[in-house]
C-alpha cells in the first residue's frame, strides 16, 4: 500500500472518488416526482369532499344567489 503525504494545506480538501451518485438534475427530477405524487394523492383523497361542496354551492344558487345566503 502506498501512503500519501498529507500536508496542512490538503487537510481541508476532500478527494473525489468516482462519481456513483445522482447528478443534480436527476435529484431534482426525483424530488419533483415525489412531490407530484403526493399532490396527486392528496387531490384524489379530497375529491369527494370537493364535489360535495360544489354540489351544495350549485344548490344554493351559486353567484346568482346574491344576498339570499350570507
Amino acid at each position: 500500500m502506498r501512503q500519501q503525504k498529507v500536508t496542512v494545506m490538503d487537510m481541508g480538501k476532500r478527494r473525489r472518488s468516482t462519481r456513483s451518485g445522482l447528478t443534480g438534475r436527476q435529484l431534482l427530477v426525483a424530488q419533483a416526482a415525489v412531490v407530484g405524487s403526493l399532490v396527486a394523492a392528496l387531490f384524489v383523497r379530497e375529491l369527494p369532499g370537493i364535489l360535495r361542496e360544489v354540489r351544495i354551492y350549485r344548490m344554493t344558487g351559486g353567484l346568482r344567489a346574491g344576498h339570499r345566503y350570507p
